[in-house]
């Protein structure tokens, strides 16, 4: 039997790596784990890592959790995968643990908390090693179950009223600001907002933030226009807009809490028969992708999703490598960005004398 039957004939080893490569498989194994590979010269890596795709050699992860207690998997639980927010959050998730040498399940979990228990139950009995969760409402049993099962989590783009757990957060109350000083600079001063559920942390900030800055300018809070939609969603805030524009026909300005339910605004508004931003101006909250793209265009806040994916899998590696003394925050600064659905109230309609 020739050699390159006889590999063939049995599984190829982590020491048939390193005999081919011509190295001690201490070294071979470093090479060959992302979170270890800076500790190897690039050339021999380089070699080794040849030698691995020739020979055909695959790890055993069921294994290498059982030598070492870990399963280098970590669960991401998502409330809509289909939203495209979430893929630059996945993608700067992946691309700091990837380094790492950890690997993620992607869950889309929904709204619905018993099957996000469900969920976060399996992960678990497949032993990931931390979970990050993007599903958490302000007060979150999710959160609860997993601190009680003390696994390792961190909390992206939402956050819970009380610090339980780190997070990876926008400054929503300063996107608020930015969207409200943008109109008032404008000329508008019949601003509604469009809000979001309220259970949720993004929903409830920024809704706060609206009220902070409409008060900064002058207007009380009680005497504030505001509807909230049931969801994230086009068809809730398409539902909520209707409200607005029919009950405070006057509003020339409406600042929504997500780019969706501002889509939801541009569907009211042509049903019935009013323009943007001629009749009323829009904000949105996140830049999502393609919003410059629809007519008018939208001005947003700009959000770093991929940033803040960045730094909820930073959180998650410190929690894993127990660095952390205390629970804490990472609180990202929005941008906006103006695009042509705002613009000056037209004859000034709505402005005080």
């Amino acid at each position: 039997m020739d050699k390159q039957a006889r590999q063939i004939s049995r599984a190829v080893t982590l020491k048939d790596v390193a005999a081919a490569a011509h190295v001690h498989v201490s070294t071979a194994s470093r090479a060959l784990n992302p979170a270890t590979r800076g500790m190897v010269a690039d050339d021999v890596v380089e070699r080794v890592r040849m030698h691995a795709r020739e020979l055909g050699y695959r790890g055993d992860p069921l294994a290498a959790s059982l030598r070492t207690g870990r399963s280098m998997l970590v669960g991401v639980l998502v409330p809509d995968i289909a939203n495209p927010l979430f893929s630059p959050i996945l993608g700067g998730i992946n691309e700091i643990l990837n380094a790492q040498g950890y690997y993620t399940i992607v869950s889309d979990a929904g709204t619905e908390q018993d099957a996000q228990l469900d969920l976060v139950d399996a992960l678990i009995g497949r032993r990931v090693d931390g979970l990050i969760l993007a599903t958490a409402s302000r007060n979150d049993p999710v959160v609860n179950h997993c601190l009680e099962r003390n696994v390792p989590i961190v909390l992206v783009n939402r956050s819970e009223a009380t610090q339980r757990a780190p997070a990876a957060v926008s400054d929503d109350v300063l996107g608020m600001k930015l969207s409200v000083d943008h109109l008032i600079e404008l000329g508008h001063r019949r601003i509604a907002h469009l809000g979001g559920p309220q259970h949720i942390s993004t929903g409830y900030l920024r809704r706060v933030g609206f009220e902070m800055a409409m008060e900064n300018h002058g207007f009380p809070r009680d005497g504030l226009t505001m509807e909230f939609a049931s969801a994230y969603t086009r068809e809730a805030g398409h539902k909520a807009a209707k409200m607005i524009l029919l009950k405070h026909p006057e509003a020339t300005g409406i600042v929504a809490a997500n780019d969706l339910l501002a889509l939801g605004i541009y569907q009211a508004l042509q049903e019935l028969g009013r323009h943007c931003p001629g009749d009323v101006s829009v904000v949105g909250h996140n830049d999502m992708p393609f919003v410059d793209m629809v007519q008018p265009p939208l001005t947003t806040v700009r959000i770093g999703h991929r940033e803040m994916g960045v730094e909820a899998a930073r959180l998650l590696v410190r929690e894993l490598r127990r660095e952390t003394a205390a629970r804490m925050n990472v609180v990202l600064a929005p941008t906006l960005v103006e695009r042509a659905s705002t613009a000056r109230p037209n004859h000034g309609i709505g402005m005080r004398s």
